[in-house]
């Protein structure tokens, strides 16, 4: 089990079993939400070097909120986005990103202590890093999310039994 804090220490994730992957995300969406969350008070910044935002994603049934629940607050770019963005609202860190329909949640990397995250698995819409962003060739830099991006995502959600779990303990709007 993985125990992953916010930067106060207020809000606690527990993480059971492997992860599906670990991956770098450069779509437009998470290069706009990261640099609102970077303007945000005592802010965590999300987005790298590169404009990439760290995930380590994991099936829902394999997180749970074990801490302070009553401090996360959700973020949509648009009022009718099935993303959301869940940040914990005592001092504004970023925590994870959830595709409400899906099976599974995408936890902010620069949660995990430096050096402890698990090893980038791929990046994700390459297609879309800002002029200029050279990316590293260590891992594939899929253009789009590619076949193997939802092979994984299948292949978790069949061990899950085609389940979606709801999460239902984010009950406030961060008012950004």
């Amino acid at each position: 089990m993985t125990e992953l804090k916010c930067a106060c220490g207020e809000v606690a994730l527990h993480l059971e079993g492997t992860h599906i992957m670990a991956t770098e995300c450069l779509c437009s969406e998470c290069q706009q939400a990261g640099k609102l969350f970077a303007d945000l008070p005592q802010a965590i910044p999300v987005l790298d070097e590169k404009s990439a935002t760290g995930f380590v994603l994991y099936r829902k049934d394999r997180v749970q909120c074990v801490k302070g629940a009553g401090h996360l607050c959700e973020h949509k770019l648009k009022a009718d986005s099935k993303t959301r963005r869940i940040i914990a609202g005592c001092c504004n860190t970023p925590m994870f990103l959830e595709f409400t329909q899906g099976h599974w949640l995408s936890i902010y990397t620069r949660l995990w202590p430096e050096n402890s995250a698990p090893s980038l698995d791929m990046r994700t819409m390459a297609g879309e890093a800002p002029d200029g962003v050279v990316l590293p060739e260590n891992v594939p830099n899929a253009k789009r999310h590619d076949f193997r991006f939802f092979a994984r995502l299948l292949l978790a959600w069949a061990a899950m039994g085609f389940r979606a779990p709801r999460i239902d303990y984010v009950r406030k709007t961060l008012n950004a």
